[in-house]
């Protein structure tokens, strides 16, 4: 057992080493905001990053088109049409299905 103790470098029996290297292991791997942790929110932030970019887009594309259909009535008429199938009070209106 001695001969063992002897074998290890005075530099790892040092107070201020091992208190360190404890402290890096707590961090990593036992504590609540471990290293996993840590990596498993990087990519959820990433994610939602990337999914509030998507939602911005499509809220710009949304607001041109509803100052496309304030500025335009015949837009907003065709809109209506083919979107919310409305009509003309003296019109029938007919939809085609298409089968697969």
């Amino acid at each position: 057992m001695k001969n063992l103790l002897d074998r290890i470098p005075p530099f790892f029996k040092n107070f201020y080493f091992l208190s360190t290297l404890f402290f890096i292991v707590w961090l990593a791997f036992i504590d609540s905001n471990d290293l996993f942790l840590q990596t498993q929110l990087s990519g959820k932030k990433a994610e939602l990053e990337e999914a509030r970019q998507f939602y911005q887009d499509k809220i710009l594309q949304v607001k041109n088109d509803q100052a496309a259909l304030n500025n335009n009535p015949d837009l907003l008429e065709k809109m209506a049409r083919e979107k919310y199938l409305m009509k003309k009070p003296n019109e029938d209106l007919f939809i085609v299905v298409k089968e697969d």
